[in-house]
């Protein structure tokens, strides 16, 4: 009976696998999913007969109904809330630095520095598009920091494709060490206190690395992409209607503000929430936008508004997912009796699998947290391998891969709108420097933690 619910399990894998390609609706998706993986394991447990598989899987497989609902459909959720707070506060964090101008101001103030040099210009926007999406998050954050950024590559002479792959793998970059982004990591490995065992300090010890390589990436290949066609440097001055939107610079003391809550958190441990709060009034007082106690507490009201509106789309199906890696953990003794003997409880192997597969990250597949990889995190998890192995393994292609070169990722769908890049030639670029970053990056992990 356990092989014949462990292969059930494993074809309804494979049916989200489809559907996700296909383009379905994936919060819908996880969801029946989480049915199927509650209902199939809670079914096979009453009527096993093993007594090996039983022995071994004692305290899975004698869990109630009601303990098993609960564990899925309440707990889940509730697990996440955590994770949630620090969506919010992040997106407000970002809202701060766009109504305050320091992006804008650090955009401009780099377009100036790079002069009449079209790759040193570019390279130098990507730099401090990084830097900014190190904590900043949400598509409204990318639209309004791209709606600067990309028509100055294009002014600039940077050929579309290259300038929309370039702008969206900064962006990717900086989500390396984000610690909103990472807080949504971090509700994948869950102990059975509903705390999670995977540390931003455990993040951040790869996740830095992962930034400069990703970083590099983009400029090796901006340096031979550009090469290829003829840029103009008359198209070094910006656009009037950017220019317009930029408003008066900030000050330059204020321009520190989009790496200070990482810096806080990473120096001297402050609270990831708390850096936030002392980042956005820190860019307020420097920039001098308290003009009151009334208009304070308005601009704040606003800005938390707006920001929780740029995240709402994540909201509905972060708060399902958890469902389905709960629903996961009911899996694990079959899909250990399946495929036990089958997938090599070996790291050299899976690293080297990965990195030639990462490429499945893409299209919300088998390889990314945002969409089938949370079903096949749930079957690494059931062999045993250690978190601090196991998370950068699934991170690294669901940040390279998905969040960075995906056309599913909203704020990419925005960018090659924007520049009116086909979604087949931005992948021809963006698939390829993502896959050498993912594998690069596999191997490095393998070496640091493998």
């Amino acid at each position: 009976m356990e092989y014949v619910i462990g292969i059930l399990l494993l074809v309804s894998f494979f049916g989200l696998v489809v559907y996700a390609v296909r383009g379905g609706n994936l919060m819908m998706g996880i969801f029946v999913m989480a049915i199927i993986w509650t209902v199939l394991p809670m079914l096979g447990n009453q009527f096993v007969t093993n007594p090996d598989f039983i022995a071994a899987n004692k305290d899975i497989l004698h869990r109630s109904w009601k303990d098993a609902l609960t564990l899925v459909f309440q707990s889940g959720p509730e697990g996440w809330g955590a994770t949630l707070v620090n969506v919010v506060f992040g997106a407000w964090f970002g809202r701060v630095l766009m109504k305050t101008g320091i992006a804008s101001t650090l955009i401009k103030s780099v377009t100036e520095l790079g002069g009449d040099k079209p790759q040193i210009t570019c390279i130098l926007l990507c730099i401090v598009t990084t830097a900014c999406f190190s904590s900043i998050f949400g598509a409204g954050a990318v639209v309004a920091i791209g709606v600067i950024v990309l028509p100055i590559f294009l002014s600039l002479g940077i050929p579309k494709v290259l300038a929309t792959v370039a702008f969206m793998m900064s962006v990717g970059a900086g989500m390396y060490v984000n610690p909103v982004l990472y807080q949504q990591y971090s509700a994948f490995f869950l102990g059975d206190d509903g705390k999670t065992t995977y540390s931003y300090e455990m993040h951040t010890s790869w996740g830095i690395y992962a930034l400069l390589i990703q970083m590099a990436v983009v400029v090796i290949m901006v340096l031979i992409l550009t090469r290829r066609k003829k840029v103009h440097t008359w198209g070094a001055t910006t656009p009037d209607e950017v220019r317009a939107r930029r408003g008066e610079n900030a000050p330059g003391i204020s321009l520190i503000t989009p790496v200070l809550p990482v810096l806080l958190l990473i120096i001297f441990k402050i609270p990831i929430i708390l850096g936030f709060v002392i980042g956005s009034f820190y860019a307020m007082i420097t920039c001098k936008k308290i003009k009151g106690w009334s208009q304070l507490c308005r601009m704040i009201n606003k800005d938390f508004f707006d920001g929780v509106v740029d995240t709402a789309p994540l909201v509905g199906f972060l708060l399902i997912l958890p469902m389905f890696n709960k629903s996961a953990e009911l899996c694990v003794p079959y899909f250990n009796a399946l495929l036990g003997n089958i997938i090599p409880n070996n790291t050299l192997i899976i690293s080297i699998v990965f990195a030639i597969l990462s490429p499945l990250g893409l299209f919300r597949g088998p390889l990314t947290l945002f969409g089938c990889g949370a079903a096949t995190l749930g079957i690494l998890k059931g062999l045993g391998f250690s978190t601090a192995y196991l998370a950068p393994l699934m991170v690294i292609p669901s940040t390279g891969m998905n969040v960075s070169c995906c056309i599913t990722q909203s704020w990419i769908v925005w960018g090659v709108n924007y520049t009116k890049v086909t979604t087949r030639d931005f992948l021809k670029v963006s698939a390829v420097a993502g896959w050498i970053v993912c594998a690069v990056l596999q191997i490095m992990v393998y070496f640091m933690f493998g």
